[in-house]
Order: C-alpha cells, then structure tokens, then sequence
C-alpha cells in the first residue's frame, strides 16, 4: 500500500452519474467518516451496523428540510470499489437535488472530490495497479465496440498480467545473482545464465510485440481518420451519405457544391471512423471560398489517417494514374475508388483504370459495392478480428515505458554476452524492474499519478 497524505484521508463526495436531468442520480462518499456522515443525513438508523452490500430505502434531509426519498447502498472496507467505507446515495435525477445532497454531505463534513479520486484511491489501496486505473478512464469514455473491449481487456489485467510474470521471474534471477555476489569468494553460481538467456529473449518479443500494438491500439481507443478526396463532382458526398446511409451532406450536379468540410462518425466491425467529406480538388478555383476549401481539403489529406480517393470511372485513365502515383510518393496511405459504376454500359471499365492496384469499383448513387468497401477501409487498419483476448498498447504513457523496458532487456543481453560482472547484470535487471514498476504503478510518482487522475471525471 502507498503512503497517503492527509487530503487522501479525508472523506469524499461527488455525484457519480453524468450531470443532467434523468430518472435517477447517484452520489458516492468514500473515507472513514462515510457511516457517521450519512447516518447524520439518512433516516433509517444504526447505518454502521447493517451488513456490506445491502441497500436501504428512507429520506435524506438536511437543516430540517426532507431534500428527496432515497435508495442508499452501503459497502464496507475493505470490500469496495476503493477499499474503503462507501455510501452511493441514489436520489431522483433532478440536478438541484443532487446539488444539495452534494452540499448537505459537504456541509457534514466531507468535502468535494477530485477528478478521479474515488478511482485513485482504489490505486492506493491496491484494488487496481495503474494500468488498470487507466483501463478505468478508457472504458468510460469508449465510443465503439473495438474500444470497449480493449479497455476491458486492461481492466482485467491484461498488460499488468504479462508484466507481472516478467517482473517475477526477473526479481528472482536478480536474487540469485545478488546471492552469488555474497559468495563471490567460492566461485558458486546460483543463476543459471542459460535460462535467464530465454527468459530474457521471450520477453524481448513480448515486450516487442505490446510495443508495436500501439498503433493499432491507438487508432482502435482514438478512432480513423478517413478523408474522402478527388475531384469536384466525383460523387464524395453521395458516398458519405451512402456510407452513413442518411443525407448528410448536399448532393449536386454542379462541380463544387461542397466548400468546406464534412465530419461525421462511423462505425465498422466495432471500430469508429470519422468520415471526412472535402471540397473537390482542382487546378483553377472558382472564388476565393472554393479556393480555401481546396487548401482545407489537402490540409485534412495530410492529417488523415487513411484517404479514400474517389475518382469517376469515365475519367482519363492516365490522370487518375498519375493520381495514385502521387498519393504512393507522398506515403500516403489510401484506397482508390472509382464510383459512378452504374454509368458504364455493362460495367466495362476503362484499360487504364483496371491497372489501379488495389482499386474498388462502387455506384455511391445505387450503393453498389458498399459492403465491400467499407470491409476494406477496416482490413486497411485492422487484421482479423478484435477480440478481449487481444492485449492492445492505447496509453502513449505505456507505449514510452514499453521501449524502456526494451532498451533494459538488450542491456541484460548484450551484458551478458560480454560476460560483465554480476554486481553490473543485477544492476541491468534492477533498472529493467523499475521501468515495469512504472507502467503497473508499483514504481510511481505524484507528478505521474496527477497526471493520470486528472483525465477522469469528478465521480470517478
């Protein structure tokens, strides 16, 4: 358990549920002063002695004054979400009342909590190490499937589990090779180099492995960029609203109905996407405002993380060629679409235009092909399936430590090839220990632990 200051003693009350008119609302206390304060606000009597786990229904009243009739639910430490007494008070979903059972709990002595310190306190108490505190955060404000499952993944110990049997196996070679400095004198080896050798190489993938997950990790918790690009009249817009399957954006037959850009969400395979609809792309701007939508369509090309470039399939073969080449030298990552299929007499496609490596061939306006569109632009980021046996790096904070982790494992290798002394390879293995003891909270600092708390919401 971590050394607690004095404000981490103190007892804390925040609404849990989000702020807003709804049917229900709850607030959280936690600390040691939980039962006396709520007994001092709760009609039903004797709170401290009723079993964990139970709920109670009364009045909460302060200053005379009956505030709403509610349900109250009691959990006893250590047998809590953080280790310590909590009362949830579950009150009518009115903002006023749960300002005031917010207020009259204040005013009997809690005080306001911090973001995240209902959750940092479970930290503290060792109900969570800190990746799955963080696993906490990105539950909480996951907005696809893909991105659920990953933070349940963390929130059961994914990460913290592989590196807590490293951390074990690493912490006892480390004890052998300090017992061996203790009888340096006998020439007696207690660690067996060969096998500290595997240990360290399957650690090497697998800290490799996590390492590199975080760019799959990171677009899975963040979301795709995906800007639909080409030229005025390719039918971009027709085919955001095909993919969305609303009317989203303004579909005309002049050139250059859209000006500025087009945002919205979608979701594929349990991954979010965010579609970007640009202005068409050409040489000779009609207007100023045509023009700036040109330089927003290429500024939003450049930050994607994915460009569909959608041209018509009636176009010269040799344009849209020398396109794609374009795209390729600017290592640009991007699928090329051609549309307006439904225009070719028995969907003959120009010579040119079969040569188009990797193209799909769509009718936005008939939504043709869309399936398979959208199964390409989700294989282009992810391969297979996400599932909760998927252990994926989301957290730059991980990802940093992970090729610390790294660099301390090919200095454990590369000591012991050169054959360095004991006292120098425990060293190595210390500093391999505490790079671990970071990313799980075991090694940390209030600077990182405000850092990390302060990304949650007040009732967390």
């Amino acid at each position: 358990m971590m050394e607690v200051s004095l404000q981490e003693e103190d007892t804390i009350v925040a609404p849990a549920t989000a702020p807003g008119i709804a049917a229900i609302s709850v607030v959280r206390l936690s600390g040691r002063e939980v039962f006396a304060i709520a007994q001092r606000l709760f009609s039903v009597k004797n709170l401290s002695d009723k079993p964990s786990h139970t709920l109670h229904y009364g009045t909460i009243h302060s200053k005379g004054k009956v505030l709403d009739e509610v349900v109250l639910g009691l959990f006893k430490s250590p047998h809590s979400y953080t280790g310590e007494d909590i009362v949830e008070i579950s009150c009518h979903g009115s903002p006023l009342v749960t300002a005031q059972i917010v207020a009259a709990a204040i005013e009997e002595g809690a005080r306001l909590a911090k973001p995240g310190e209902f959750t940092r306190r479970a930290f503290i108490n060792g109900k969570l190490d800190l990746t799955q505190a963080e696993a906490v955060a990105d539950l909480i404000a996951s907005q696809s499937e893909a991105a659920r499952k990953t933070a349940m993944s963390h929130l059961r110990g994914g990460v913290s589990q592989k590196l807590k049997e490293l951390r074990e196996q690493l912490i006892k070679f480390s004890a052998l090779i300090e017992l061996e400095l203790d009888f340096s004198q006998e020439d007696v080896a207690f660690a067996d180099r060969a096998q500290l050798y595997a240990i360290v190489d399957a650690a090497t993938i697998e800290v490799g492995n996590l390492a590199d997950s975080f760019q799959l990790g990171n677009a899975v918790k963040d979301g795709v960029d995906v800007a639909i690009i080409g030229k005025p009249n390719a039918g971009k817009s027709t085919l955001l609203n095909a993919l969305l399957n609303e009317e989203r954006a303004i579909v005309s037959d002049i050139a250059g109905t859209t000006r500025d850009t087009i945002e919205e969400i979608l979701q594929i395979n349990g991954v979010l996407f965010r579609l970007v609809d640009t202005a068409g792309i050409r040489e000779h701007a009609e207007g100023t405002i045509e023009e700036k939508g040109i330089e927003r369509s290429l500024q939003k090309m450049k930050n994607a993380d994915m460009v569909i470039y959608l041209f018509d399939v009636r176009e010269n073969g040799e344009e849209v060629l020398a396109e794609t080449d374009r795209l390729t030298r600017q290592n640009i990552q991007f699928i090329p679409v051609g549309n307006k299929m439904d225009l070719l007499p028995a969907g003959q496609i120009n010579e040119n235009l079969s040569m188009i490596r990797d193209a799909a061939f769509i009718s936005a306006k008939e939504q043709t092909h869309l399936q398979e569109l959208k199964q390409r632009i989700y294989d282009r980021v992810i391969s297979g399936d996400i599932s909760t046996e998927d252990t994926l790096i989301t957290n730059t904070r991980h990802v940093e430590v992970l090729r610390k982790i790294l660099q301390s494992l090919r200095d454990i290798r590369d000591g012991m090839d050169r054959g360095i002394p004991g006292d120098l390879l425990a060293l190595d293995i210390r500093h391999c220990l505490h790079y671990i003891g970071e990313i799980t909270g075991e090694v940390s600092n209030k600077e990182v632990l405000d850092y990390v708390f302060s990304k949650f919401c007040i009732g967390k």
